[in-house]
C-alpha cells in the first residue's frame, strides 16, 4: 500500500466555508473516492489555512485518473478550486504533489 502525504495552502478567508465543506461532503464524492481506490484519506486543517492531506492506495496515479474521470469529481475540483491560494490555475487536484517519505514506524 502506498501513503500519500501533500500539502496545499487554504486562503484564509475562506476557512470557515472550507470546513463547513467537508463537514457534508457530498454522498456520489465519498463514493468515487473509494472507489477509485482511495483509503484512509484524511484532510488536516491549520489556522492558518496550510492543509495537509494523507491516504493510502494502491497506485497513486492510478487513483488520481480514476477520480479524474469521473463527472462528481470535476464539479468538485471546479467548486473548490476558489478555496486555494497558488493553483496556477489548475484543479486542486492537479497541485496535489506528494510529499517524500523519509520515515515511517508500522
Amino acid at each position: 500500500m502506498q501513503r500519500v502525504c501533500f500539502l496545499l495552502k487554504v486562503r484564509q478567508e475562506r476557512l470557515v466555508e472550507y470546513r463547513e465543506r467537508h463537514a457534508a461532503v457530498w454522498p456520489g464524492m465519498l463514493a468515487a473516492l473509494s472507489a477509485a481506490g482511495w483509503h484512509n484519506y484524511s484532510l488536516f486543517l491549520r489556522d492558518d489555512g496550510l492543509l495537509v492531506g494523507y491516504l493510502e492506495t494502491e497506485d497513486f496515479a492510478a487513483a488520481q485518473a480514476a477520480m479524474g474521470a469521473t463527472d462528481v469529481n470535476a464539479r468538485w475540483q471546479a467548486e473548490m478550486a476558489g478555496f486555494f491560494e497558488a493553483l496556477d490555475g489548475g484543479t486542486p487536484d492537479e497541485a496535489m504533489r506528494p510529499l517524500t517519505e523519509v520515515f515511517h514506524l508500522d
